[in-house]
């Protein structure tokens, strides 16, 4: 099965080797026929700790790194 890769925007980078990326999908609702903004957090593996508050970053699948990181970011 392939990996999913998202873009998000880096939301914070407090944590050794992690950073919080807000990703947000657009939709249009099946009933009202309006497009919808939905964001959702996730927290990605950044190794080197090169990535900054507001930096653009698409973020791959991967095994569990600890109890919340399931993913990765891949480049900017």
């Amino acid at each position: 099965m392939p990996k999913r890769i998202l873009n998000g925007t880096v939301t914070s980078d407090a944590n050794a080797q992690t950073v919080t990326v807000l990703v947000e999908r657009r939709f249009k609702h099946p009933l009202l026929k309006k497009t919808v903004r939905s964001t959702k957090k996730y927290r990605a593996h950044d190794e080197n700790n090169t990535f900054k508050v507001g930096d653009s970053v698409r973020i791959q699948e991967c095994a569990p790194k600890s109890k919340t990181k399931r993913w990765e970011v891949i480049t900017a």
